[in-house]
C-alpha cells in the first residue's frame, strides 16, 4: 500500500436541526409537537435530516473503502488533535467548513455539500458521490487548493484563538463593551457594542453587514457614500476591523473605529469590563476566551493558512 493511501481521513459531522430538537425534547413526538404547536412545518426538519443521513451513508461507505478514517462531531473539534498528514472532510454547511478549518494547521480540507438543493455551498464544492474518487487525488497532492487567511487572537496569558471568518471582541450579553484600543501610534478608550475583526473570507459575511449598514446610515443622514463596499480576497494579507456602535463620552472616544490589521501592525485591546467580556470566532460562542478587566488581546494575521480543496 502506498504512503498516500495510508493517510488517515477525519470526517467532521454536525447534528441536524431535527437531531438537536430531539436531544432537547427527548423524543421525536415531543419535538414534532413543539414545532407544529408554533405553526411551523415539521416536514422540512424531517426532510433535511433524511437528506443528511443519505449523504452521510454515502460518505461513510467511501471512507470504509478508503481504510483509515475517524468520525468527529463538531462539538469535539476544540479538543481534537489532528495529525500533520490527515485529510479532513467536512459534511455540512459552509459554517462547518469554517469551524473546522480554524483548528487545522494547513491540512487539506474537503467540503461536502449534503444537500445542494438546500445549501448554496460556497465552501462545499463537492457532492458525497465524488469523495471516493477525490481522496486519492488529495492524498497525492493532485488537486488544486485555495489558501485562506486566518486571524489569531492571543491573550496576555498565552491563550490563543483562530478565526476563519471573524473574531468578535466584546460583551457576552447586550451590554456595553469597555476597553482600550490601539493600532500603531493611535490609541483611545472606547465604549461600544464590541469589535469585529474580519478575514478576507469573512469580509463577505458579518463585516459586509456592518459596512453595508454604516454606509446606508451615512447616506440616509446626508453623508456621501464615497465607495461601494468591496469584500477582500480570501488570501488577503491583512485583516479588517470595525467597531460596532461606538458611543462617545467624556472618557470614551469614537475615532479609531475602522482599519486594517497586519502582522507588522497588530490590533491591541485591553479590557475594562469586570465581567461578561468574551472573544469568540466564527459564531461559535461556546468556544470563547474570557476578556475581563486587565486582560490584553493582540489580534493579527495567523501564521498558518487554511487549505481548501477545490
Amino acid at each position: 500500500m502506498s504512503a498516500a493511501a495510508e493517510r488517515k481521513v477525519v470526517l467532521v459531522t454536525r447534528k441536524t436541526r431535527l437531531e438537536e430538537l430531539v436531544a432537547k425534547y427527548h423524543t421525536l413526538a415531543q419535538a414534532r409537537f413543539y414545532i407544529e404547536h408554533l405553526g411551523a412545518d415539521f416536514t422540512d426538519y424531517v426532510e433535511e435530516n433524511m437528506a443528511y443521513s443519505r449523504s452521510l451513508s454515502q460518505v461513510s461507505q467511501a471512507l470504509r473503502n478508503w481504510g483509515r478514517h475517524q468520525v468527529l462531531d463538531r462539538a469535539h473539534l476544540p479538543n481534537f488533535v489532528f495529525a500533520a498528514d490527515d485529510i479532513v472532510v467536512a459534511l455540512g454547511q459552509d459554517g462547518l467548513v469554517a469551524n473546522t478549518m480554524k483548528y487545522l494547521e494547513g491540512q487539506p480540507l474537503v467540503g461536502i455539500n449534503p444537500e445542494p438543493g438546500r445549501w448554496d455551498g460556497l465552501l462545499l464544492p463537492f457532492g458525497p458521490e465524488q469523495l471516493e474518487a477525490l481522496l486519492m487525488d488529495v492524498a497525492q497532492d493532485r488537486r488544486p487548493t485555495k489558501s485562506v487567511t486566518m486571524a489569531q487572537a492571543r491573550l496576555s496569558d498565552g491563550q490563543t484563538l483562530k478565526a476563519v471568518n471573524d473574531l468578535f471582541i466584546g460583551p457576552r450579553s447586550h451590554t456595553s463593551a469597555l476597553y482600550d484600543i490601539a493600532l500603531g501610534e493611535r490609541q483611545e478608550q472606547q465604549s461600544s457594542s464590541g469589535v469585529i475583526v474580519s478575514t478576507g473570507l469573512g469580509s463577505t459575511a458579518w463585516m459586509k453587514s456592518v459596512m453595508t449598514g454604516s454606509l446606508a446610515l451615512a447616506a440616509a443622514t446626508g453623508g456621501r457614500m464615497h465607495a461601494e463596499y468591496k469584500p477582500m480576497a480570501w488570501d488577503c494579507a491583512h485583516l479588517t476591523f470595525a467597531v460596532r456602535e461606538p458611543f462617545p463620552m467624556k472618557r470614551a472616544q469614537a475615532t479609531l473605529v475602522y482599519g486594517h490589521v497586519t502582522r507588522a501592525q497588530p490590533l491591541s485591546l485591553r479590557s475594562r469590563m469586570p465581567e461578561h467580556g468574551v472573544i469568540f470566532s466564527d459564531g461559535m460562542e461556546a468556544d470563547f476566551l474570557r476578556f475581563t478587566a486587565g486582560v490584553e488581546v493582540t489580534v493579527t494575521v495567523a501564521q498558518t493558512q487554511g487549505c481548501l480543496v477545490l
